[in-house]
């Protein structure tokens, strides 16, 4: 039988012969109030009307409380903050901060919160591509996917002279009866199979993919809307492509030659490549063995596939003897060997793509990029979109805000626990809302920073 107790007044233990009690009478306190810079970094970033401009209102103006812009700022800028479901936006709906962070203090109607709850932003979330009786709210995939590589462009003040793009896959496990649910045997559970690109921290695309397909399935029209795009605003930057050996298809590295664009990618060994490196093989062994030290050898070559490629191809391959066991890898690439050698293309290049597993736990993990649960694929692939911008919007508040300071290369789990999980106390009256955030906050001076350029940026 649960026990019966008392919110108002909550005891604890004495402390220097002092009673400690607690109760939820505070007032008006927000534990966000550090999320005032995600709206300075939404302005900076102009992501308001362009986002909206994203969705098909149709609803009846006169009939509407919450626009699409406010619906939008609340469920992104939500997710930053860590409120991952929509139910929590029923007590949310009356959170200060999240009002000012709408920029909307005030409803129109008495019954109603200056932000909305659970069920209206449910509506916007099961909202399909054209607007229909039930959901007068539809959205362009097309424009949302075009915003975020727009984004990635207008992080960089001048063209670069070389950009890599990051290609992976990886599983969003499912628990329920979704659309497209499929089990995947290298998963092990009935999952989706997203495809992300990322060029360093900046997230491109994010696609939402059934699991019966091959983990290179749409990567090839990924690709080419991507580089259109970039190359609309950077047409002398070289691109290169890399990602590991499930991405080495003949479609997508035929693509590449005929249009320019270099790539890198791992390659599945097998017999005949093992062949290739089997003096290097031997040479590694020998060495381990005598140093007790782990040994690698590298051996570049050109090299094709019996059946399926249609043409040769630089191959590198790494022969490494581990212990008491060999551990070859290869990667086939365009690159020349001007550009880089054996060892550094394997090394320096190659590995640095392990990079993209960080940035793939944030998106899903630290943005609940896997929080796929409603019943169609559509709905799933737009909360997909939603987390994505959140992990934008964080983005742009690391580059614009934190450069130099201790957050500078801080993840998003960071960012939100150190820098907008402040408690505070509101208060507002005729002229001003105003925050008194703890006292005790450690990291004031980068708060301060942080404030200073998203101002700037905001007003410019």
């Amino acid at each position: 039988m649960p026990a019966h107790c008392n919110p108002d007044r909550l005891r604890f233990e004495a402390v220097s012969g002092r009673r400690v009690e607690a109760a939820f009478d505070g007032g008006v306190v927000t534990s966000d109030g550090g999320g005032l810079l995600l709206g300075l970094c939404w302005k900076a970033l102009s992501l308001g009307k362009r986002f909206a401009a994203c969705f098909r209102d149709r609803r009846d103006p006169d009939l509407v409380e919450h626009s699409v812009e406010t619906l939008l700022r609340q469920r992104v800028m939500g997710l930053a903050m860590g409120y991952e479901d929509l139910n929590d936006h029923e007590a949310l709906r009356r959170d200060p901060v999240m009002a000012l962070l709408a920029e909307k203090l005030d409803a129109r109607r008495a019954d109603c919160q200056a932000v909305a709850g659970k069920s209206t932003l449910n509506r916007l979330e099961l909202s399909g591509a054209e607007a229909t009786r039930y959901h007068k709210i539809g959205h362009d995939g097309a424009a949302i996917e075009r915003l975020l590589v727009d984004l990635f462009l207008e992080s960089r003040a001048e063209a670069p002279d070389e950009i890599v793009l990051d290609f992976d896959a990886t599983d969003d496990p499912l628990h329920g009866d979704q659309e497209g649910r499929f089990f995947h045997g290298y998963y092990d559970c009935h999952c989706y199979l997203p495809l992300y690109v990322f060029c360093g921290r900046d997230l491109l695309a994010a696609k939402l993919r059934r699991a019966d397909i091959d983990g290179s399935a749409g990567a090839k029209q990924e690709a080419e809307r991507i580089v259109a795009r970039i190359r609309e605003r950077w047409p002398m930057t070289r691109i290169i492509l890399r990602a590991d050996s499930g991405f080495a298809r003949e479609e997508l590295m035929a693509w590449c030659e005929a249009n320019g664009v270099d790539f890198l990618f791992g390659l599945a060994r097998n017999e005949r490549l093992a062949r290739e490196i089997a003096a290097e093989m031997e040479q590694a062994r020998l060495e381990a063995e005598a140093t007790a030290k782990p040994a690698r050898r590298f051996k570049d070559f050109v090299w094709t596939t019996q059946k399926s490629w249609s043409r040769e191809r630089r191959v590198v391959g790494k022969a490494e003897w581990l212990g008491d066991k060999a551990n070859p890898r290869f990667v086939v690439t365009s690159l020349a060997p001007e550009r880089a050698c054996a060892r550094e293309l394997y090394e320096d290049i190659y590995c640095a793509r392990g990079d993209m597993e960080n940035r793939i736990k944030e998106a899903q993990g630290d943005l609940f990029g896997d929080r796929t649960s409603t019943r169609a694929m559509r709905s799933n692939q737009l909360r997909l979109w939603f987390s994505s911008m959140a992990y934008a919007l964080l983005s742009g508040l690391r580059r614009i805000a934190l450069a130099g300071t201790i957050l500078a290369a801080a993840s998003c789990a960071s960012l939100r626990l150190k820098l907008l999980k402040i408690g505070a106390t509101v208060t507002r009256s005729t002229r001003r809302v105003r925050l008194a955030m703890a006292s005790g906050f450690p990291l004031k001076e980068v708060f301060a920073i942080a404030h200073g350029r998203l101002a700037a940026a905001a007003r410019a």
